[in-house]
């Protein structure tokens, strides 16, 4: 009989869930969402028992599908969120909502913490980065601050990937990937040492594993509740953008992918890069040997999504979902350059190439020869724009060679875009097969690496089948080249204006 793994894509709205064959083929997919709750400004919770009984339902659910024998399933694995912080008692109860990665409460204790040791700068030389209200270790200061008897009573704190290998298992335990957006010492593989500077006890961190290993069998209550086989093992799994980058095939040293979904992302992974530059951040790779750099552009889709509904409406009723083939087909009237329009990408703000947030999207050098189809194109060139940046600085940070890298998610399916990015980078590149499902096959290929049907990370490589390939057209490198400084030039320009302009409006809020 065929074997399968069992990997569950636990993503902010929902969790999907895949049965995927030991060749990678997806022979099943279910999903199930669940709520988010704001019980007051920049709070973001949910509930954990939610993620649980998501996982339950789908799991039975693409067995059904498939028509399978539970035992035919050889390992279960998650890939969820990062970030999150849910404090447990020794009996496992809850004892707090997941404080999720977009809940922004902490500021106050972020900025106390820097100044218990030293300040913001001697921070960031001991850490490698500032933090903010976002980060995982002010959310347990304040948790310990403002909620000193559910500190009290916590026994571990556990992320949302834990909490499910927790209820799988009755094991708590922290992988190592998610241990890092929390605080981890990336050359000792162990937590950082700065928690007991800041008055977070160590004893309430859990024990650590790797993305391979397993963590334990499914138990038999868990087996009842989720209709899978008792025993069945459980591995370490990651966070979801480690697992993107498995899916993509790209985890040899020096490798990058680029994702384009809702917002973007540059990643590269490297055995001895573990410097915070640039907005890019250094955390743990889902291979153990690995870091990773990761370099996250706020909004990438979401503007082009922004940019359909408010200037596409007509086409959209008339056309459905044929209007993004028809939006490629205007935009590849408007010449490159779309006649040195410019338009910046950063809605909301911006992590990677530049850290901000004050800034804001502009659109730049418009006249009377500008139509929507020119701001169309120049929002597909501004992301790309944005792209080359990371990219250059990848190389001059890091010594990145930066050349033959592979896209997913989403974006990478319009080919129109594609080419523009070609273009703006002067790159070649390829698209996996999928991209879409990129994260989840990559979360299945885990266990497939940790029961050695696979035998590296490196392998992955080969593993991943490419669907297309990029090559840059040279006829737009001197458009492009010309516009790429144009671009830099209109932030370093407006730095100061944006900051002007937004600093007191955004006064004490999170908008990174």
């Amino acid at each position: 009989m065929k074997e399968y793994i069992l990997a569950h894509d636990i993503g902010t709205g929902s969790d999907k869930a895949v049965l995927v064959d030991f060749s990678g083929k997806i022979i099943a997919a279910a999903t199930a969402p669940y709520p988010t709750f704001y019980p007051e400004p920049a709070w973001v919770e949910q509930n954990p028992e939610d993620y649980w009984k998501a996982v339950c339902r789908t799991g039975r659910e693409v067995v059904e599908k498939a028509g399978i024998q539970k035992s035919q399933i050889k390992g279960i694995v998650f890939s969820t969120q990062a970030q999150g912080v849910i404090p447990v008692s020794e009996d496992g109860t809850v004892l707090y909502p997941n404080i999720t990665w977009v809940d922004g409460r902490a500021q106050k204790q972020a900025e106390h913490i820097m100044n218990r040791v030293g300040g913001k700068k001697l921070f960031t030389l001991f850490a490698g980065t500032p933090i903010m209200g976002k980060d995982c270790i002010a959310k347990i200061t304040w948790l310990k601050e403002e909620r000193p008897e559910i500190y009290a009573k916590t026994h571990l704190i556990l992320d949302v990937n834990g909490y499910l290998k927790y209820k799988c298992t009755g094991r708590m335990v922290t992988e190592l990937s998610g241990a890092s957006s929390y605080g981890l010492d990336l050359k000792k593989k162990d937590w950082m040492s700065v928690f007991p500077l800041v008055g977070i006890d160590m004893n309430r961190l859990p024990p650590l594993v790797a993305s391979t290993d397993i963590v334990g069998g499914l138990t038999r209550e868990a087996a009842a509740e989720t209709g899978l086989m008792e025993g069945t093992p459980v591995f370490g799994g990651c966070d979801d953008v480690q697992a993107a980058t498995v899916g993509s095939g790209m985890c040899g040293d020096g490798d990058i992918h680029i994702y384009l979904g809702t917002s973007a992302w540059v990643a590269a992974c490297s055995r001895t890069a573990d410097k915070f530059k640039h907005g890019a951040a250094a955390i743990q790779s889902a291979d153990k040997e690995m870091n990773l750099i990761a370099g996250i552009t706020e909004s990438a889709g979401a503007n082009i999504e922004w940019l359909k509904n408010q200037f596409f409406r007509k086409e959209m009723e008339e056309l459905g979902d044929g209007i993004y083939d028809y939006m490629d087909s205007v935009v590849a009237d408007i010449p490159p350059g779309s006649d040195h329009l410019i338009c910046t990408p950063w809605m909301l703000g911006e992590r990677c190439p530049v850290s901000s947030t004050t800034t804001r999207a502009t659109l730049f050098n418009m006249t009377m020869i500008h139509t929507r189809e020119h701001i169309m194109r120049a929002m597909y060139e501004g992301i790309g724009y944005n792209l080359r940046w990371i990219l250059e600085n990848y190389r001059q940070d890091y010594g990145f060679r930066c050349d033959n890298f592979r896209i997913i998610g989403g974006g990478s399916l319009d080919k129109g875009w594609m080419q523009i990015i070609a273009d703006i980078t002067g790159k070649h590149f390829a698209v996996v097969k999928d991209p879409r499902n990129a994260g989840a096959v990559g979360a299945a290929m885990i266990p497939l690496i940790g029961l050695g049907v696979i035998p590296s990370f490196a392998a992955a490589k080969e593993f991943v089948p490419i669907e297309r390939e990029y090559h840059p057209n040279p006829e737009n490198a001197a458009i492009y080249n010309k516009l790429f400084q144009d671009y830099k030039n209109v932030y370093h320009s407006l730095e100061k204006a944006y900051r002007q302009a937004n600093s007191a409006r955004f006064e004490g809020t999170d908008q990174e």
